[in-house]
């Protein structure tokens, strides 16, 4: 299946009036897959949002190139399948919101019957019907996101791209952003999504690349790019501090008290039954065990901490 978007050697120099430059983007070669949810990771500074410029043809690449959708990057018969939110959107804020989505409608060619059927699911998708004559300047910046996502839906996009979609939400907010990619990904649609919120990244994504300074540090599956090390993870109930003692006596556990259980981490799996015979002599209870899973956090801060110390030498 050829994929939604492919690009080689991207790379993106800026370059100032006095002389000299920046390297933004050094040779980006990458593929996103159809019908996935797919996460472009990176710190501050990393490329990311000078990418999605890149895809959308609103900066031309200093060198490389590729396409989106089957299209030349840029190309405008993409760009009308295509749904996109900024990182800060702004919108016109005299229009009501139900106004804003008719308007963004119409660019897009839509007729009266299908924009009203559109705005009224999309505003009640995002949890805005209920706000949709109030004008966009008495908005918060949670629900200028939802809003956000609502215009970036109103053309029944092939290919959904969000620059940080959950900047501004609460918990609640970010849970009801999450349904909807769930959604849209069940629907075949193609989401390609920037982000800082790593786990909720880990949550939702299919696959995920990780940009530092411009170059790929890594990329691919999420199940493939975190391991399964030698380390255990015991989840026990009933820990007092006399059996928290007994369990610092194995060499290299790690202890983690929560308000109702306590994680117990063992180096390796032979010192699991020692462990769980503690826990059982002192009266606890096992509530779980598996090998400990890397978390996408803790790989990130890897990569781009490898990263930085390779880059001063």
């Amino acid at each position: 299946m050829t994929p939604v978007i492919a690009v080689e050697n991207l790379t993106k120099h800026y370059r100032n009036p006095t002389g000299g430059g920046r390297a933004a983007l050094r040779g980006l070669t990458l593929e996103v897959p159809a019908g996935e949810i797919y996460g472009f990771l990176g710190p501050n500074g990393a490329g990311k949002t000078t990418t999605i410029k890149l895809l959308l043809g609103l900066i031309a690449p200093t060198a490389g190139g590729g396409t989106m959708l089957g299209h030349p990057l840029g190309s405008v018969n993409a760009r009308r399948r295509v749904g996109f939110l900024p990182e800060s959107p702004y919108f016109y804020e005299y229009l009501r919101g139900e106004e804003l989505l008719h308007y963004y409608g119409r660019l897009f060619g839509l007729g009266h019957g299908v924009r009203r059927e559109r705005v009224e699911n999309l505003l009640k998708l995002v949890g805005l019907w209920e706000h949709r004559r109030l004008a966009v300047r008495k908005y918060s910046r949670g629900m200028l996101q939802r809003l956000g996502l609502a215009q970036a839906l109103i053309n029944d996009p092939d290919l959904v791209i969000l620059d940080e979609p959950a900047g501004g939400l609460d918990p609640i907010g970010r849970r009801e952003m999450r349904d909807v990619l769930l959604q849209l990904r069940g629907r075949g649609k193609t989401v390609f999504l920037s982000s800082h919120i790593l786990a909720e990244v880990e949550t939702v994504c299919d696959r995920v690349a990780i940009l530092h300074r411009g170059e790929l540090v890594a990329g691919g599956r999420i199940s493939e790019l975190l391991s399964e090390g030698r380390e255990m993870e015991l989840t026990v109930h009933g820990v007092n501090g006399a059996l928290s003692r007994h369990l610092e006596g194995i060499p290299g556990v790690e202890i983690r008290h929560g308000t109702d259980v306590t994680v117990v981490i063992l180096p390796e799996h032979a010192l699991v039954y020692q462990a769980i015979e503690i826990v059982r002599a002192a009266g606890g209870q096992v509530v779980s065990l598996g090998a400990k899973r890397e978390r996408l956090e803790d790989l990130f801060v890897k990569l781009v901490g490898r990263s930085d110390e390779e880059a001063r030498g």
